[in-house]
């Protein structure tokens, strides 16, 4: 993050803009809502500059500023069009008075970018793409107006006068409880049937309920999918943002744990193959422990938490302890994977059955049902395959499994670093290691990629296996 976000206090400021044209326009629209005294220079005007003189909004000076011009000014926006060397010499003359600068359209002479701005006083969203993409910062704010809805800004100047009643009755996640449901769809349709008085009534409400309610401690199961922030339920999103301790694996991406609320407690309890681990009863009391203290704890698996995420030990330490929690599903990655390469894992005429299954587990080798996996169109997924990937492809062709049947694996399904190596279970050990495949992966067994996207062909090879 190169330029970072700031919300600056403009009531006792001046602001100086250079340029009166359609460009300074552009941005005075802006800055006319702010609390600064606003000074613009500029030869030849838009009728709409010289409105806003007339109202006393802006003063407006015909002429373009001179070094005298910029004391006691905070910052100076360049908006002219006569010449780059003009625009060049403003920014210069700026900095040297010790302003912040920004020029317009024209990133490398900016000290700071002024921001897409979605409005809702006091509430402003501001949306940036460090000068790279204005037309996509349009683009998000004309969503985000759509989901932020015209009640916001006078439900939170309603908060401004009721927060210390909250502060005094109501702590941690019982208050952020009540906010979020004064702030959710409660306060809005309040709002929307009565005003400031209505929403004024369902406070207090809200305030009756957090003082006599116990703090109780509360456990979600979360899955957090392959990686891919976007593949998260939307549930899980909003569990994250209102957690206060996030107990999270090691394959947890830190785009996903970018979504947990800034304040909240973020735990580690990463499980290395090489490395130190946390045993699972450690991690069992743990979550127990937070959630007995009145917290709200997300336990944040990769993928999803009832595929091979140790999911039954920790429900039965919830049990025993008498915590109340929720199981959230996500996206496992065997299916995220198979949606990247374009393929059913299941095909009338090819296989009418499915595996998951590991390729080690804490006791070694796991065994399976090989004479079922060996037979001609089986599929499977294979998680944590790929130390094992030698003894999987063996123990297939001792089952009768053809030589060429294929396999495709695919690190770091839905990442940006995801690697993929289609093979052949005659290859498969050889084609892992040339394409540098160390994990975590899923081994799809009798499913090939296809070879271009969205054409329904599949390696001529392997066609008759996939």
């Amino acid at each position: 993050m190169r330029y970072l976000p700031i919300f600056l206090d403009t009531s006792a400021s001046r602001i100086i803009v250079s340029g009166a044209g359609g460009a300074a326009t552009a941005k005075l629209r802006l800055l006319v809502k702010s609390q600064a005294r606003i000074t613009v220079f500029g030869s030849s005007p838009t009728d709409q500059v010289l409105r806003w003189a007339e109202e006393g909004r802006v003063e407006h000076v015909e002429r373009f500023p001179a070094p005298a011009d910029l004391a006691g000014a905070d910052l100076l926006y360049v908006a002219r069009e006569d010449s780059e060397d003009a625009m060049e010499h403003d920014v210069a003359m700026g900095r040297a008075a010790g302003l912040l600068v920004t020029a317009v359209d024209t990133p490398a002479l900016c000290d700071f970018i002024t921001p897409a701005i979605v409005d809702r006083d006091p509430v402003v969203i501001a949306i940036g793409t460090e000068g790279t993409a204005p037309m996509l910062a349009r683009q998000l704010k004309a969503r985000i107006e759509g989901l932020v809805s015209q009640s916001t800004g006078e439900l939170a100047k309603l908060a401004a006068t009721l927060r210390h009643r909250a502060n005094a009755v109501a702590a941690g996640s019982k208050r952020r409880g009540l906010w979020a449901r004064f702030f959710g769809e409660e306060g809005r349709r309040a709002f929307a049937d009565g005003g400031a008085p209505a929403a004024e009534d369902l406070f207090e409400t809200l305030l009756d309920e957090a003082g006599t309610r116990g703090s109780e401690g509360h456990v979600a199961l979360v899955g957090a999918g392959p990686g891919d922030p976007e593949l998260l339920t939307r549930k899980a999103h909003r569990l994250l943002g209102d957690a206060d301790v996030v107990i999270h694996d090691r394959l947890v991406s830190p785009q996903v744990m970018e979504l947990a609320r800034r304040e909240a407690q973020i735990i580690e309890v990463g499980k290395s193959p090489y490395g130190t681990s946390w045993k699972q009863g450690d991690i069992d009391a743990l979550i127990v422990t937070e959630a007995q203290k009145g917290q709200k704890v997300v336990r944040l698996k990769s993928g999803d938490p009832g595929i091979y995420g140790r999911l039954d030990e920790e429900v039965t330490a919830l049990e025993r302890a008498g915590v109340s929690f929720e199981v959230v599903p996500g996206i496992t990655a065997a299916i995220a994977g198979a949606a990247e390469l374009g393929q059913s894992l299941t095909r009338r005429g090819r296989n009418s059955s499915l595996r998951f299954l590991t390729g080690h587990d804490i006791d070694g080798f796991a065994e399976h049902d090989w004479n079922s996996l060996a037979a001609p169109g089986a599929t499977a997924a294979i998680y944590m395959g790929v130390r094992a990937a030698r003894f999987i492809q063996g123990r297939l062709i001792m089952h009768g499994a053809h030589t060429s049947t294929p396999v495709t694996v695919i690190e770091n399904v839905s990442r940006l670093d995801r690697k993929q190596v289609a093979a052949t279970l005659a290859d498969l050990p050889e084609a892992m290691a040339k394409g540098s495949i160390k994990g975590p992966a899923i081994l799809y067994l009798g499913i090939a990629p296809r070879t271009a996207q969205g054409s329904g062909l599949i390696d001529e090879r392997t066609a008759t296996h996939a």
